[in-house]
């Protein structure tokens, strides 16, 4: 067998996780997880007693694969009628509740893993499980129906997360039986799972078969840039590459592959040029969220391979986290999962943080939104790292001086709690040099944000953060080098780091360009503190009445800043020796 054939079988599939596990770890994390230890003893005797294999788990959920339909229907109702037995012997905060889907299907085989339309399936039918239910799939109905005791009630066909399914749930003894034939409502029902990507092999357009190596390696490329984002789930090579040559539609795709966006493209050859086109689909509705097409000379092929699949990379994030919140704008608030809110928080950072002071009621609602997104899953790494970033932002506001303390606790804390959640997401690992940046030991920061940048050297963070830890070095021209490459990745959202090159600038004595960005970011938005820098600017540029006019105003607007001492308490570390070199000469006390 090849590395590119996909084992593929049929299997039995019994999903279950924890009704309101975030709730509970919320109110008592120590007797939830007791709890839970104690529920999962039960399922493990149960699952070994009907011969079946856990192959998956995540925080409260389980995964596991079943020989036999029929088994898997009398240990599923056997163990909620154990759990609802071991209910009524404790209190109240001890007690768990438990969803379970079962269903039969065409899996995907990747070492002890199993991927796919069955398990998918089986992921959807638990979501629409009562608490203390079963529901299974007309499948496993067929196989079990007249080979067990139990009554089941026909739920006929529900639309799950965009995809139709005939549910049955298994009569339980103390859970009142849904009607038969019943609509249930599943857009009610959350999920806090992030959407999963899958890239297509994309095609050779060239007449040139020798060239499908170079396509092969773009599309391998694609796939390891966007997986070392981490911001996403990306389907394994071996299973897009399985569908190598096939012509189906990225909808179909979706399904067979359990994703939710579609990439693909292709390429052709043409002489000494190339041209190479990809997009971006969402698999619900066959829809294109993003393309792109790129030509290019072939001097160096291999430079080209890595250009275009790791800007295939840069691009695509932002494209799908537009289209995922456009989702959830028609969303009821009850209904928000994890992700949602995170989506939603994003959102507001992105429309208000441009380096100047957000509006107070949007930092608010920001906030609520992140907590939400943490209580309903204090695993979403992405939520703390978002929360973590504005914390870090409003440090250096002087509206936010009066909670300094409490905010670099605070930061400190959520920095390495998305750091112990995931070490390898270039994010997290960014933040959390961060915190060594506040603690001024600049050894470990410039580690943590060497270790982020090579765990993806196309994320735009991760190269800003690694030029400002370089700056505490007084690496400048190596900083700069890769501050603007940030800003070159990320055109969009490269405000959110111009805010900072007065700093580098000032720090480099580069008075010109320091002024240049002090006028360009005092145009989006007149905080004071430009004033201040203008002023020691135009001291080294030698416009001493200019400089004068530029302090009055800065005094004016920061009464509460009365000499020279007090402008050092306040002035940004890195260029600090040279505005208070450019503003003593002219401060009167």
């Amino acid at each position: 067998m090849t590395e590119d054939q996909i084992i593929r079988k049929i299997a039995v599939i019994f999903v279950t996780d924890v009704v309101s596990f975030s709730t509970l770890m919320e109110k008592n994390e120590n007797s939830t997880l007791r709890s839970l230890r104690a529920c999962r003893d039960i399922m493990n005797q149960l699952f070994k007693k009907y011969d079946a294999r856990i192959f998956n788990t995540a925080g409260d959920s389980v995964l596991a694969e079943f020989q036999s339909a029929v088994a898997a229907v009398v240990c599923a109702t056997e163990f909620q009628n154990m759990i609802s037995k071991r209910n009524l012997s404790v209190s109240e905060d001890l007690q768990m509740q438990f969803r379970i889907g079962l269903n039969v299907g065409d899996v995907i085989v990747e070492g002890t893993n199993l991927y796919g339309e069955g398990v998918n399936n089986a992921a959807r039918l638990e979501v629409l499980s009562q608490p203390g239910g079963v529901s299974l799939s007309k499948a496993i109905y067929d196989f079990a129906n007249k080979k067990v005791e139990f009554k089941f009630t026909d739920l006929g066909t529900q639309k799950i997360k965009n995809t139709v399914l005939h549910a049955y749930d298994v009569i339980i003894e103390g859970l009142e039986p849904r009607a038969s034939g019943s609509s249930i409502d599943s857009s009610e029902i959350t999920e806090s799972k992030p959407p999963t990507i899958a890239v297509m092999p994309f095609k050779n357009m060239s007449n040139d078969e020798e060239q499908e190596y170079f396509v092969d390696g773009v599309t391998e490329d694609i796939i390891a840039n966007l997986s070392s984002w981490k911001s996403f789930p990306v389907i394994a090579r071996n299973s897009t590459f399985s569908f190598k040559g096939q012509a189906i539609k990225p909808s179909e795709l979706g399904q067979r592959l359990g994703a939710d966006y579609i990439v693909e493209g292709s390429i052709r050859k043409g002489g000494n040029k190339i041209r190479i086109s990809a997009s971006l689909v969402d698999a619900k509705d066959d829809q294109q969220v993003w393309s792109k097409r790129w030509d290019r000379s072939l001097d160096d092929i291999f430079e080209v391979q890595d250009e275009v699949s790791q800007e295939v990379a840069t691009l695509i994030f932002p494209a799908l986290k537009g289209k995922e919140h456009e989702r959830i704008r028609t969303k009821s608030p009850s209904s928000l999962s994890a992700w949602d809110n995170y989506l939603k928080a994003l959102a507001i950072y992105n429309q208000t943080w441009a380096g100047d002071d957000p509006d107070e009621a949007a930092n608010k609602i920001f906030f609520d939104l992140c907590d939400a997104a943490i209580a309903k899953d204090p695993d979403l790494c992405d939520a703390y790292v978002l929360k973590a970033r504005r914390i870090y932002g409003n440090l250096f506001m002087s509206v936010h001086q009066h909670q300094r303390i409490e905010n670099e606790l605070l930061f400190h804390d959520l920095s390495f709690k998305a750091y112990s959640i995931d070490p390898n997401n270039p994010e997290a690992v960014a933040m959390y040099s961060r915190s060594f940046n506040l603690k001024k030991d600049y050894p470990q920061r410039l580690k943590y944000a060497r270790q982020a940048l090579d765990l993806n050297p196309s994320h735009d963070g991760s190269n800003n953060d690694y030029g400002w830890a370089l700056c505490n070095d007084k690496r400048f021209e190596e900083a700069e080098y890769y501050l603007l490459r940030a800003m070159e990745m990320n055109p969009i959202g490269r405000k959110g780091y111009e805010g900072l090159m007065p700093f580098l600038y000032m720090a480099m004595a580069d008075s010109n360009k320091s002024l240049e960005w002090c006028n360009i970011l005092y145009d989006r938005g007149s905080h004071s503190r430009y004033n201040g820098w203008r002023a020691a600017i135009y001291v080294h540029l030698g416009d001493i009445e200019n400089a004068r006019i530029f302090l009055t105003k800065f005094r004016k607007e920061r009464p509460e800043v009365k000499t020279i001492e007090d402008y050092k308490k306040v002035a940004p570390s890195i260029c600090k020796d040279y505005l208070i070199a450019g503003l003593s000469p002219i401060w009167e006390d």
